[in-house]
């Protein structure tokens, strides 16, 4: 473990002043000081929050010494009545968007292996996130699009699928827009906004409907090696799963045995998290921070 120091805390639409050229893929595990009572009553520490790490290797300042997260705030409404109850406000996430430059906290990482970039700069990758599960993503394209690295350059295809409920929500617009216009040959975006757009059957446009548009070139693609990475909160993949196995049905493929065999072939990555009965995501409430490393603890 280490203390770390928030050096900067913005809203995460903000400008970004600079785009790193470097990678690193896992998670931050961050320790809250102090106890908590869980459900039977009983005193016990804050446990380990993990957070996916939206920055190189050497960060946004280019030091090493920085690592980046994107964070939402939860807050939790009651079933019943609706309304908030800020005894029940995710800890950690409201500690960290409260922090501000100079607040100190306690973590450690990387940790985790699931959503690693493959070796081959020929690979294709189709990245399908929802709100803040575009994080790891943005390692990976900052890695592929601005790193200068001996003997590897990228030339195969980034295909971002971004799921967020409208246009405001979008993040890292700014740096996606930016990847687009210079290596359009190299990189796709595709947004599904849910309060926006319609899908085929005049419903909501959910990320497993703007994923179906492109079914029959994504199947391509995964029979041809690219690997597929999912990540967010864990109900986007209930809707993805039943419109892939759907599509699988329709050209005849046994969908179990079909992802069975991406999963043998490591082209099948899925990292995605639950928040409590009643939590959400506050709207408005998300920060993009970097963080230094200031003494081991």
């Amino acid at each position: 473990m280490a203390r770390q120091t928030v050096l900067h805390a913005s809203p995460l639409k903000a400008p970004q002043q600079q785009i790193d050229k470097s990678w690193i893929c896992g998670c931050a595990m961050l320790c809250l000081q102090g106890t908590k009572v869980n459900s039977k009553g009983k005193e016990v520490p804050h446990g380990v929050r993990l957070y996916s790490i939206a920055s190189s290797r050497y960060g946004d300042n280019y030091d090493g010494k920085t690592t980046t997260l994107c964070v939402r705030r939860a807050t939790y409404s009651d079933p019943e009545t609706g309304k908030e109850d800020p005894a029940k406000k995710g800890i950690c996430s409201n500690f960290l968007c409260d922090a501000t430059p100079g607040t100190e906290i306690t973590m450690t990482g990387p940790t985790g292996k699931i959503l690693l970039m493959p070796e081959d700069p020929n690979s294709v990758l189709i990245c399908v996130a929802t709100g803040t599960g575009i994080a790891p993503f943005r390692s990976f394209w900052r890695r592929c699009f601005f790193e200068s690295v001996p003997n590897w350059k990228f030339s195969g295809l980034f295909w971002v699928f971004m799921g967020v409920a409208n246009s405001d929500a979008k993040l890292y617009d700014d740096e996606m827009q930016q990847i687009a216009a210079t290596y359009p040959d190299l990189f796709r975006l595709d947004y599904a906004l849910s309060r926006e757009q319609k899908n085929k059957n005049g419903g909501k446009m959910y990320i497993q409907d703007k994923v179906e548009e492109y079914a029959d070139e994504v199947f391509d693609l995964l029979n041809n090696g690219a690997h597929m990475y999912f990540c967010g909160l864990k109900g986007m993949m209930p809707g993805i799963l039943d419109m892939l196995e759907r599509v699988s049905k329709e050209k005849g493929i046994n969908f179990e045995e079909f992802v069975e065999g991406l999963k043998h072939k490591n082209q099948w990555h899925v990292e995605v998290r639950g928040l409590g009965a009643g939590h959400v995501r506050g709207a408005g409430q998300l920060l993009h921070l970097i963080i230094t490393q200031v003494r081991k603890a």
